[in-house]
């Protein structure tokens, strides 16, 4: 009966230890995937940035050429006008 009881206690108190490890292990491993999850947004956004960036320059650029050419059609309309 001392045996089991010891068995039993033995038992008891490594399953509590081994939770704690467990936990621990876990709690690493949700900081990792928190860190890891921060670096791949921090890398999202800057890619996200520069593509902002870069189409709204693509977009002005297109912008001024498209101004260049209604000034050098109304240009031609006015010289077509005056003869």
């Amino acid at each position: 009966m001392k045996k089991t009881i010891l068995a039993v206690a033995f038992m008891a108190i490594a399953m509590v230890s081994c939770q704690d490890k467990t936990k621990e292990k876990v709690e690493d491993a949700g900081e990792a995937v928190g860190t890891e999850i921060e670096q791949k947004v921090d890398t999202i956004s800057e890619k996200v940035d520069t593509a902002i960036d870069t189409a709204q320059a693509k977009t002005g650029e297109a912008l001024e050429k498209g101004a260049k050419k209604m000034d050098e059609a109304a240009d031609k309309m006015k010289e077509a006008a005056k003869k």
